[in-house]
């Protein structure tokens, strides 16, 4: 505990928590308007020693020990010890299976403990996230405290800010799944509280329920891996440990060095378990395959897309903007939406044994990026485009992870690192327009705002331009080396492809049996490309070139929607709601300078951390690349040289420019194109042409009355009739696509979301609310009714009991008399029977 790192995974999660602490006891009565200061005081510190932990993982990163020939592996991780939470003995048997074939491979068997220890780890990915996440969380809450001010919950809103960020901060700092799923659930309650902040509006209270009842679906199949994790390699350690938790990676080494050499511990206490990605496993690459593999994977990407607002959960995300818009930028920028992007980077070893899931990951993101994409092309909610882009963006980044390439994770996660920032500045952005034009956000009820709020409009425009990907800028470098990965990835593929063409041409004629051995030999040293047959190949080749263009298309949809807002906002005839009243004007110092500090980093990042433009250096790709799961086994196997592709990046930087170009002609100028392009693809016509009155309408031509009178003399108006009945169904049906492209036009399913919400609601929430209702009538009437039947059993018992206690003494008389009477008359039955 004595070690500087430990200190610091120490600190900077406990300087948020205790500032929620104090907050949640003195904020109501004592520090009231000042409630911010504990939490932004919290915050610098955190992000402090979060500096301190990035240099000190790069610091060590350098100069890794390798005395011992058990740290030969790559990387640096720092794990840290607190306390065991739970501790069974002799709780269950290894099933005795190594997955690899490596010499340093070994079979996981004996008995073990269940063990559930509170570690922290600090590695390069863990210190990227660290810092990203106090950096940013740290500007909202300034920002916050100008925005916030005034309302009535001040005191509680920053207890939230700090509870969420411990939330966040542990979540990528925790060594073991079972932590991560804790915070990753913490998160969410985090998230329901502060999207649903203003519980007193319906809207926002719904928002916060659904998100936090869509992430639980996502969260179900986390479980689920969880579950599969621990049957399948017996720990849900991140990294490697003794079974009695020591965790020196000098002591586990000699350990490992024991059993290597067929050296029987003494005690089980000895014996190594190996972690989930653990340094050991990964260098051995010792995961299961087939069907395994693929199933822990799609679990752990149901999870991240919940969490991260994925196809088909991104419907919560959207309607998040309920939430005051400090939260929306902590939410979309560094917390909760980069967890399934940091779980399934955290996880790479996993999805490298299943080339399958890879492949899904890839089109999950690619699709969700288009849908985003097209959606937010016709929007008019300022925070619900930026929202939409977000979803779009994290397409983007699920992409790059679904690459399998080392490359392609550290492109992924470079664009989430720049992401934050414009993507904070941009929901800043617009919470400063929504502050000076009264919490209007409709972009119809504003404009012209560039003279009004000049430092607003100077920094929104910076983060258009990164996040529309314009040359120079850090979107442009993130992007772009998402794009050049999917790209490679396809050169990469067919490469193999023309490689295995070559040999059958030249005749090389090997035994087809001894070939596939060899192959899945090599596979589980080298390249993962090795082990597919050409088929595969041909298949992953074809699907990974259309993602290509999809992404190609989605920066081109980016681009314009982007400058589509920002014209919308700050250009042209200046209009102010009547609800800003005569006060709209620039937001005050307090606002003003996180977007400043934003709209540097959003200018500057890309270049300082990717200088392969200048052949120079990719800081970033480089570091990240020390975490030991990046740095070893399958994914190094797949590591390039970083690289700037100068046709992809020129490719793509043209398609943002010209986007940005046609928004300038078409939100700049009479905006004539605008109601053409709408009604073109709102097939107006068609519902001029096809609907059913028109259809119907041929009833009404003067030759046809005549005709249908001329058969009415002969007595055949019924045949005419009929034929005319006929005619007219036919009309109605060859009609019906017609009708149908008009109700439900490109247009409209943009503006519509693509009724995804509605949908939903008629699949799903529908017949489970027809289902609720059913349980609630089956137990309030019948399961309750029965109880309540034997309840009201003794009381009718005794209701009638006491009916014949009447107090007269004839009553009395009389019923003794009857009373002999019917024994008399028993009596004698029974003597005559």
């Amino acid at each position: 505990m004595d070690d500087s790192l430990s200190k610091l995974l120490i600190l900077i999660p406990a300087f948020p928590l205790a500032a929620a602490i104090i907050i949640a006891i003195t904020g109501p009565k004592l520090l009231k308007q000042w409630s911010h200061v504990p939490v932004i005081v919290a915050l610098v510190a955190s992000f402090i020693c979060s500096l301190g932990l990035l240099n000190e993982v790069r610091r060590r990163s350098a100069s890794v020990d390798r005395e011992h020939s058990g740290l030969v592996h790559a990387g640096f991780e720092h794990v840290v010890n607190l306390w065991t939470w739970a501790d069974i003995h002799e709780a269950y048997e290894l099933p005795g299976v190594s997955y690899g074939n490596s010499e340093i491979s070994i079979l996981d068997q004996g008995t073990r403990d269940f063990r559930i220890d509170i570690t922290l780890r600090s590695d390069a990915l863990t210190a990227i996230m660290l810092s990203m996440v106090t950096f940013i969380s740290t500007l909202v809450a300034i920002f916050g405290a100008g925005y916030m001010h005034g309302d009535r919950g001040y005191w509680r809103f920053f207890a939230y800010i700090g509870l969420f960020v411990f939330s966040m901060t542990m979540l990528v700092s925790v060594s073991n799944f079972i932590l991560l799923f804790v915070f990753w659930e913490a998160v969410g309650v985090c998230s329901y509280l502060l999207i649903g902040f203003w519980y007193e509006k319906p809207e926002a209270a719904a928002a916060g329920k659904k998100a936090f009842l869509v992430n639980r679906v996502g969260d179900f199949g986390f479980a689920l891996a969880l579950f599969l994790i621990w049957t399948t390699y017996g720990t849900l350690n991140y990294h490697d440990t003794r079974a009695d938790g020591e965790t020196d990676p000098v002591l586990v080494a000699q350990a490992m060095e024991t059993q290597l050499a067929g050296d029987a511990p003494g005690d089980n206490d000895s014996l190594v378990v190996r972690g989930v990605v653990g340094r050991w496993r990964v260098a051995a690459n010792d995961y299961a395959t087939g069907g395994v593999a693929l199933a822990i994977c799609l679990l752990l990407l149901l999870g991240a897309c919940g969490k991260s607002a994925q196809f088909p959960l991104h419907v919560w995300l959207p309607d998040a903007m309920e939430g005051p818009t400090p939260v929306s930028a902590l939410i979309h920028a560094a917390t909760m939406v980069t967890a399934g992007v940091y779980m399934v980077t955290r996880c790479t070893p996993l999805f490298m044994a299943s080339p399958e899931a890879q492949l899904t990951v890839a089109c999950v993101g690619a699709f969700t990026a288009l849908l985003a994409g097209l959606i937010a092309m016709t929007q008019y909610d300022l925070k619900r485009v930026l929202a939409y882009s977000t979803v779009s963006q994290l397409g983007y980044m699920f992409l790059a992870l679904g690459t399998g390439t080392v490359v392609g994770i550290s492109a992924g996660m470079f664009h989430l690192f720049t992401h934050a920032f414009f993507k904070a500045l941009l929901f800043l952005g617009a919470g400063s327009v929504m502050h000076a034009m009264g919490n209007v956000i409709d972009m119809r009820r504003f404009g012209g705002l560039r003279k009004l709020m000049p430092t607003t409009h100077a920094t929104f425009m910076i983060g258009c331009l990164a996040l529309a990907g314009f040359p120079l800028l850090s979107g442009f470098f993130s992007k772009d080396s998402i794009v050049a990965a999917v790209h490679d990835r396809v050169h990469t593929i067919e490469h193999e492809l023309d490689h295995r063409d070559s040999h059958e041409m030249h005749g090389a004629t090997v035994d087809s049996g001894h070939a596939q051995h060899e192959a899945a030999e090599e596979g589980k040293a080298g390249s993962p490309l090795a082990s597919w047959d050409h088929d595969q190949l041909h298949r992953f080749a074809v699907v990974y070139q259309w993602l290509y263009y999809s992404a190609m298309f989605t920066a081109f949809l980016t681009a314009f929607y982007t400058f589509r807002a920002f014209y919308m906002t700050f250009y042209g005839k200046e209009v102010i709601p009547h609800e800003a009243g005569h006060h709209a004007h620039e937001s005050p110092p307090m606002m003003a300078w996180p977007l400043i500090v934003l709209a540097v980093c959003a200018a500057l990042a890309g270049f300082s951390l990717d200088r392969t433009i200048i052949e120079g250096p990719n800081s970033f790709g480089t570091f990240l690349l020390q975490t030991p799961s990046l740095a070893d086994g399958a994914a190094a196997a797949t590591f390039e040289p970083f690289k700037f592709h100068k046709n992809v990046a020129g490719t793509s930087g043209a398609i943002a420019i010209v986007a940005i170009l046609l928004a300038t002609y078409m939100y700049l100028g009479h905006q004539r194109e605008i109601e053409w392009i709408r009604r073109l693809m709102d097939f107006e016509q068609f519902g001029k042409w096809f609907d059913v009155e028109s259809v119907s309408r041929w009833k009404e031509v003067a030759w046809v009355k005549q005709l249908h009178t001329a058969a009415q003399s002969v007595r055949l108006g019924w045949l005419t009739a009929g034929i005319g009945n006929v005619i007219l169904l036919l009309a109605l049906i060859a009609a019906t696509p017609f009708m149908l492209g008009h109700f439900v036009s490109p247009y409209k399913l943009s503006l519509g979301k693509f009724f995804i919400d509605e949908i939903y609601q008629l699949l799903i929430v529908l017949p489970l609310r027809g289902f609720a209702v059913v349980c609630y009538a089956i137990d309030r009437w019948i399961v309750d009714g029965f109880v309540n039947l034997v309840g009201r059993i003794p009381l009718l018992a005794g209701g009638l009991m006491r009916s014949l206690q009447m107090g007269l003494v004839q009553f009395y008389a009389l019923a003794m008399v009857l009373g002999v009477l019917v024994l008399l008359v028993a009596r004698a039955v029974l003597a005559a029977g």
